[in-house]
Protein backbone atom coordinates (compact mmCIF):
# COMPACT_ATOMS: atom_id res chain seq x y z
CA UNK A 1 0.00 0.00 0.00
CA UNK A 2 2.99 2.11 0.62
CA UNK A 3 4.75 1.52 -2.63
CA UNK A 4 1.01 2.33 -4.55
CA UNK A 5 0.46 5.51 -2.62
CA UNK A 6 4.33 6.58 -3.09
CA UNK A 7 3.76 6.07 -6.93
CA UNK A 8 0.63 8.40 -6.98
CA UNK A 9 1.79 10.72 -4.89
CA UNK A 10 4.67 10.55 -7.59
CA UNK A 11 2.62 11.05 -10.47
CA UNK A 12 0.80 13.75 -8.84
CA UNK A 13 4.15 15.68 -8.94
CA UNK A 14 4.74 15.10 -12.02
CA UNK A 15 1.50 16.07 -13.88
CA UNK A 16 1.77 18.91 -11.91
CA UNK A 17 5.33 20.03 -12.74
CA UNK A 18 4.19 19.03 -15.68
CA UNK A 19 1.32 21.91 -16.04
CA UNK A 20 3.53 23.99 -14.43
CA UNK A 21 6.34 24.05 -17.38
CA UNK A 22 2.98 23.93 -20.02
CA UNK A 23 1.77 27.25 -18.38
CA UNK A 24 4.93 28.58 -18.31
CA UNK A 25 6.67 27.86 -21.34
CA UNK A 26 2.96 28.23 -23.59
CA UNK A 27 1.23 31.05 -21.40
CA UNK A 28 2.50 32.96 -19.15
CA UNK A 29 6.01 33.96 -20.72
CA UNK A 30 4.56 34.27 -24.49
CA UNK A 31 2.12 37.06 -22.33
CA UNK A 32 4.72 38.72 -20.77
CA UNK A 33 6.90 39.04 -23.60
CA UNK A 34 4.23 40.74 -25.94
CA UNK A 35 3.69 44.47 -26.13
CA UNK A 36 2.51 46.16 -29.13
CA UNK A 37 1.82 49.84 -27.15
CA UNK A 38 3.39 51.47 -30.40
CA UNK A 39 1.35 49.93 -32.94
CA UNK A 40 -1.53 48.09 -31.75
CA UNK A 41 -2.48 46.95 -34.80
CA UNK A 42 -0.18 44.45 -35.36
CA UNK A 43 -0.67 42.47 -31.96
CA UNK A 44 -3.02 39.76 -32.95
CA UNK A 45 -0.39 38.97 -36.47
CA UNK A 46 1.41 35.87 -37.05
CA UNK A 47 5.34 36.85 -36.30
CA UNK A 48 7.27 34.28 -39.00
CA UNK A 49 6.76 33.78 -42.64
CA UNK A 50 6.54 30.91 -44.69
CA UNK A 51 7.54 29.41 -47.68
CA UNK A 52 5.78 27.96 -50.85
CA UNK A 53 5.12 24.42 -48.59
CA UNK A 54 3.67 26.15 -46.04
CA UNK A 55 6.65 25.40 -43.92
CA UNK A 56 7.68 28.02 -41.21
CA UNK A 57 10.11 30.22 -42.71
CA UNK A 58 12.33 33.25 -41.43
CA UNK A 59 11.07 35.12 -38.49
CA UNK A 60 9.75 39.04 -39.08
CA UNK A 61 12.52 41.06 -36.96
CA UNK A 62 11.70 44.77 -38.72
CA UNK A 63 9.62 46.89 -39.33
CA UNK A 64 8.96 50.08 -41.82
CA UNK A 65 6.22 53.11 -40.90
CA UNK A 66 5.79 54.82 -44.13
CA UNK A 67 4.28 54.85 -47.83
CA UNK A 68 5.90 52.67 -50.38
CA UNK A 69 7.56 55.54 -51.88
CA UNK A 70 9.34 56.26 -48.85
CA UNK A 71 10.31 52.58 -48.63
CA UNK A 72 12.05 53.08 -51.28
CA UNK A 73 13.71 56.38 -50.83
CA UNK A 74 14.85 55.19 -47.42
CA UNK A 75 16.75 51.87 -48.68
CA UNK A 76 18.17 53.82 -51.51
CA UNK A 77 19.78 55.96 -49.43
CA UNK A 78 20.80 53.36 -46.72
CA UNK A 79 22.41 51.45 -49.45
CA UNK A 80 20.50 48.89 -50.16
CA UNK A 81 19.46 47.97 -53.20
CA UNK A 82 15.73 46.69 -54.82
CA UNK A 83 16.21 42.89 -55.85
CA UNK A 84 15.34 41.90 -59.55
CA UNK A 85 12.16 39.10 -59.83
CA UNK A 86 12.62 35.66 -60.77
CA UNK A 87 13.24 35.10 -64.35
CA UNK A 88 15.58 32.46 -66.51
CA UNK A 89 17.80 35.55 -67.38
CA UNK A 90 18.42 36.63 -63.57
CA UNK A 91 18.60 33.15 -62.40
CA UNK A 92 21.24 32.32 -65.01
CA UNK A 93 22.90 35.93 -63.98
CA UNK A 94 22.94 34.41 -60.21
CA UNK A 95 24.72 31.43 -60.80
CA UNK A 96 27.37 33.42 -62.93
CA UNK A 97 27.93 36.04 -60.41
CA UNK A 98 28.48 32.93 -57.85
CA UNK A 99 30.51 31.17 -59.90
CA UNK A 100 32.62 33.49 -61.69
CA UNK A 101 32.74 36.13 -58.63
CA UNK A 102 31.41 39.16 -60.49
CA UNK A 103 29.19 41.81 -58.82
CA UNK A 104 25.45 40.96 -59.17
CA UNK A 105 23.99 44.05 -57.00
CA UNK A 106 19.68 43.35 -57.81
CA UNK A 107 20.49 39.63 -57.52
CA UNK A 108 17.07 37.91 -57.04
CA UNK A 109 15.59 36.55 -53.87
CA UNK A 110 13.62 33.01 -53.37
CA UNK A 111 10.31 34.11 -52.58
CA UNK A 112 8.57 33.95 -49.02
CA UNK A 113 5.04 33.81 -47.65
CA UNK A 114 3.08 35.64 -44.96
CA UNK A 115 -0.12 35.40 -44.83
CA UNK A 116 -0.73 34.04 -48.00
CA UNK A 117 0.78 36.69 -49.58
CA UNK A 118 4.45 36.95 -51.32
CA UNK A 119 6.71 39.88 -50.34
CA UNK A 120 5.88 42.69 -51.82
CA UNK A 121 9.56 44.46 -51.37
CA UNK A 122 12.79 43.51 -51.64
CA UNK A 123 16.46 44.51 -51.12
CA UNK A 124 19.84 43.43 -50.78
CA UNK A 125 23.13 45.12 -49.14
CA UNK A 126 26.07 42.78 -51.26
CA UNK A 127 29.13 41.10 -48.39
CA UNK A 128 31.64 41.16 -51.46
CA UNK A 129 32.19 40.34 -54.67
CA UNK A 130 29.21 37.54 -56.06
CA UNK A 131 25.55 37.35 -54.68
CA UNK A 132 27.33 34.49 -53.06
CA UNK A 133 27.11 36.61 -49.35
CA UNK A 134 24.67 39.37 -49.17
CA UNK A 135 22.47 41.07 -46.74
CA UNK A 136 19.00 40.71 -47.80
CA UNK A 137 15.46 41.64 -46.53
CA UNK A 138 12.02 41.28 -47.57
CA UNK A 139 8.94 42.95 -46.61
CA UNK A 140 5.04 43.00 -46.60
CA UNK A 141 2.53 45.89 -45.75
CA UNK A 142 0.57 44.62 -42.79
CA UNK A 143 -1.32 47.71 -41.81
CA UNK A 144 -2.63 50.60 -44.19
CA UNK A 145 -2.86 53.23 -41.56
CA UNK A 146 -0.83 52.91 -38.07
CA UNK A 147 -0.81 55.25 -35.52
CA UNK A 148 0.43 57.80 -37.41
CA UNK A 149 -2.07 57.52 -40.41
CA UNK A 150 0.54 55.71 -42.64
CA UNK A 151 1.24 51.84 -43.46
CA UNK A 152 3.31 49.43 -41.88
CA UNK A 153 5.48 47.03 -43.01
CA UNK A 154 6.96 44.07 -41.42
CA UNK A 155 10.01 42.11 -43.13
CA UNK A 156 12.43 39.56 -42.35
CA UNK A 157 16.21 40.52 -43.02
CA UNK A 158 18.77 37.69 -42.77
CA UNK A 159 22.36 37.40 -44.09
CA UNK A 160 23.06 34.74 -46.98
CA UNK A 161 26.25 32.83 -45.92
CA UNK A 162 27.16 30.91 -48.83
CA UNK A 163 24.90 28.81 -51.83
CA UNK A 164 24.28 25.47 -50.76
CA UNK A 165 21.09 22.68 -50.84
CA UNK A 166 18.46 23.12 -48.79
CA UNK A 167 18.43 20.94 -45.88
CA UNK A 168 14.72 20.06 -46.65
CA UNK A 169 14.00 19.98 -50.58
CA UNK A 170 17.76 19.39 -51.75
CA UNK A 171 17.21 22.04 -54.03
CA UNK A 172 19.96 24.74 -54.96
CA UNK A 173 19.34 27.75 -52.40
CA UNK A 174 21.35 30.42 -49.73
CA UNK A 175 21.90 29.57 -46.41
CA UNK A 176 21.45 31.95 -43.59
CA UNK A 177 23.82 33.36 -41.24
CA UNK A 178 22.08 32.40 -37.16
CA UNK A 179 22.55 35.49 -35.58
CA UNK A 180 19.61 37.08 -37.03
CA UNK A 181 19.54 40.38 -34.42
CA UNK A 182 22.96 41.48 -36.06
CA UNK A 183 21.25 41.74 -39.37
CA UNK A 184 18.60 43.86 -37.80
CA UNK A 185 20.38 45.95 -36.28
CA UNK A 186 22.71 46.40 -39.24
CA UNK A 187 19.58 47.39 -41.28
CA UNK A 188 18.20 49.95 -38.60
CA UNK A 189 22.05 51.03 -38.31
CA UNK A 190 22.20 52.18 -42.06
CA UNK A 191 19.02 54.06 -42.02
CA UNK A 192 20.04 55.90 -38.87
CA UNK A 193 22.98 56.94 -40.71
CA UNK A 194 21.04 57.93 -43.72
CA UNK A 195 19.05 60.15 -41.90
CA UNK A 196 15.84 58.25 -43.47
CA UNK A 197 14.36 57.76 -39.75
CA UNK A 198 12.59 59.81 -37.10
CA UNK A 199 12.53 57.25 -34.97
CA UNK A 200 12.62 53.67 -33.54
CA UNK A 201 10.83 51.32 -31.13
CA UNK A 202 10.19 47.89 -30.60
CA UNK A 203 7.28 45.47 -30.82
CA UNK A 204 7.49 41.69 -29.69
CA UNK A 205 8.02 39.59 -32.24
CA UNK A 206 8.43 35.56 -32.36
CA UNK A 207 9.56 35.82 -28.90
CA UNK A 208 13.34 34.03 -27.20
CA UNK A 209 14.21 31.39 -29.44
CA UNK A 210 17.60 29.84 -29.20
CA UNK A 211 17.08 26.80 -31.50
CA UNK A 212 14.87 28.01 -34.07
CA UNK A 213 15.15 26.84 -37.41
CA UNK A 214 13.66 28.34 -40.91
CA UNK A 215 12.52 26.87 -44.27
CA UNK A 216 15.86 25.59 -45.75
CA UNK A 217 16.46 24.34 -42.32
CA UNK A 218 18.93 26.84 -40.84
CA UNK A 219 19.37 27.68 -37.75
CA UNK A 220 18.75 30.98 -36.15
CA UNK A 221 18.94 32.68 -32.57
CA UNK A 222 16.72 35.52 -31.34
CA UNK A 223 15.73 37.77 -28.75
CA UNK A 224 12.42 37.81 -30.54
CA UNK A 225 11.79 41.02 -30.92
CA UNK A 226 10.81 43.33 -34.23
CA UNK A 227 12.89 47.20 -34.31
CA UNK A 228 10.52 49.21 -36.27
CA UNK A 229 11.56 52.74 -37.79
CA UNK A 230 9.20 55.32 -38.40
CA UNK A 231 10.69 56.91 -41.79
CA UNK A 232 10.70 60.24 -42.79
CA UNK A 233 8.44 61.15 -45.28
CA UNK A 234 9.10 62.52 -48.76
CA UNK A 235 12.78 61.36 -48.48
CA UNK A 236 13.27 64.58 -46.37
CA UNK A 237 16.74 63.77 -44.75
CA UNK A 238 16.56 63.72 -40.86
CA UNK A 239 18.27 66.91 -39.11
CA UNK A 240 19.46 65.58 -35.75
CA UNK A 241 19.46 62.01 -34.45
CA UNK A 242 16.21 59.85 -34.15
CA UNK A 243 14.77 59.32 -31.07
CA UNK A 244 14.51 56.28 -29.68
CA UNK A 245 10.92 54.73 -27.87
CA UNK A 246 12.31 52.54 -24.63
CA UNK A 247 10.78 49.36 -24.90
CA UNK A 248 8.54 48.28 -21.30
CA UNK A 249 10.85 47.59 -18.54
CA UNK A 250 10.44 43.83 -18.27
CA UNK A 251 11.45 43.30 -22.13
CA UNK A 252 14.53 45.77 -21.66
CA UNK A 253 15.39 43.47 -18.63
CA UNK A 254 14.96 40.56 -20.82
CA UNK A 255 16.90 41.76 -23.95
CA UNK A 256 20.00 42.02 -21.41
CA UNK A 257 19.60 38.91 -20.17
CA UNK A 258 19.43 37.42 -23.74
CA UNK A 259 22.45 39.29 -24.85
CA UNK A 260 24.39 37.43 -22.78
CA UNK A 261 23.01 34.30 -23.85
CA UNK A 262 22.91 34.91 -27.63
CA UNK A 263 27.10 35.94 -27.26
CA UNK A 264 27.75 32.55 -25.60
CA UNK A 265 25.85 31.14 -28.58
CA UNK A 266 27.43 33.11 -30.95
CA UNK A 267 30.94 32.05 -29.61
CA UNK A 268 30.35 28.28 -29.39
CA UNK A 269 28.36 28.53 -32.96
CA UNK A 270 31.89 30.01 -34.04
CA UNK A 271 34.22 27.81 -32.37
CA UNK A 272 35.76 30.39 -30.39
CA UNK A 273 37.08 29.88 -26.83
Amino acid sequence: MKRVAYRRRWWVVAAGGLLAYLMLAYVILPALWSHHEREPGLAPLPMVTRTASGIPGDALNVGLVGSQEDVLRAMHEAGWFPADPITLRTSIEIVGSVVLDRPYHDAPVSPLYYQGQKEQLAFEKPEGKSADRRHHVRFWQVLNKGIDGRPVWLGSVTFDRGVGLSHDTGQVTHHIGPDIDAERDLLMRDLREAGMAQNFFQIAGIGPTLFGRNGEGDPYYTDGEIEVATLVAGGVRQIGPPTTLPPPKLIALKDQVWHGISSAVSQQLSGKP
